[in-house]
C-alpha cells in the first residue's frame, strides 16, 4: 500500500476515533443531564411538601424560588388545575401519562422556554402537594419528579443542552449574582408562564 493510502487510511482512523469519542461524551453529557434533572425536580416537589432541606444546587434554590412566584401569582388557577388534573388522573397508574399530555401541551406550539419550565414545576409541586397526603403519595411524588426527568432529560435534552442545561437556567435569570426581583426576565418568564397556563387550563376544563 502506498504512504497516500496509508495517510488516508489512518486519517479515517482518527475520523472514527474522534466520532466514537464526541458520541460517548454526548451520551454521558445527556445522561449527566437527565440525572441532574430528576434530583431538580425531587428536590422541588420536596419543597412543596414540606422538606425544608438546604438547596442541592444552584439550580434548585433559584427554581424554588421562581417557581413559588408565579405559583403565587396564579395561585387560584394552580389550585383549579390541581384539582381537575387529581380528580380526573390522580389513580397511580395513569399519574405518569396526564403528566406527559399536559407537558405536550405546554409545548404543542413548538415554543419550549424556561417559563414554561418554570410554570410545569410550579404546577408539578402544587399537585404533589395535593396528592401527598394521599396513601401512595409518596409514590405519587416520586413518580411525578421521574416523569418530569424523563420528559425535559430525555424528549427535549436537545433543547436542554443548546441552552446551556441548568446551569444556562441560572445564568438567564442571574443578576449581579441574584435573581433580581423585578427584572424584565422576570416579566417576560411570567408571561411565557401564563400562555402556557391558558392552554392547561383549557385542557383540564375538557
Amino acid at each position: 500500500m502506498s504512504n497516500s493510502n496509508n495517510q488516508e487510511a489512518d486519517r479515517l482512523g482518527l475520523s472514527e476515533q474522534i466520532q466514537d469519542v464526541t458520541q460517548e461524551t454526548s451520551q454521558k453529557m445527556s445522561c449527566w443531564l437527565k440525572n441532574e434533572t430528576l434530583v431538580l425536580a425531587k428536590d422541588y416537589i420536596d419543597f412543596c411538601t414540606g422538606n425544608q432541606r438546604t438547596p442541592p444546587s444552584e439550580s434548585a434554590e433559584v427554581m424554588r424560588r421562581l417557581a413559588k412566584e408565579l405559583e403565587h401569582q396564579y395561585s387560584t388557577k394552580f389550585l383549579s388545575m390541581s384539582h381537575s388534573f387529581v380528580s380526573s388522573c390522580g389513580s397511580n397508574p395513569e399519574l405518569s401519562s396526564c403528566l406527559r399530555s399536559i407537558m405536550n401541551l405546554l409545548v404543542e406550539d413548538g415554543k419550549l422556554n424556561w417559563g414554561r419550565i418554570v410554570s410545569l414545576f410550579a404546577f408539578t409541586g402544587v399537585v404533589a402537594t395535593e396528592m401527598f397526603s394521599r396513601e401512595d403519595g409518596a409514590e405519587s411524588c416520586r413518580k411525578l419528579a421521574e416523569t418530569i426527568a424523563d420528559y425535559l432529560g430525555g424528549e427535549k435534552i436537545d433543547w436542554l443542552q443548546e441552552n446551556g442545561g441548568w446551569d444556562g437556567f441560572c445564568k438567564f435569570f442571574r443578576s449581579t449574582g441574584h435573581v433580581s426581583h423585578e427584572s424584565s426576565m422576570k416579566t417576560a418568564l411570567f408571561a411565557a408562564a401564563g400562555v402556557g397556563l391558558a392552554g392547561l387550563t383549557f385542557l383540564l376544563a375538557r
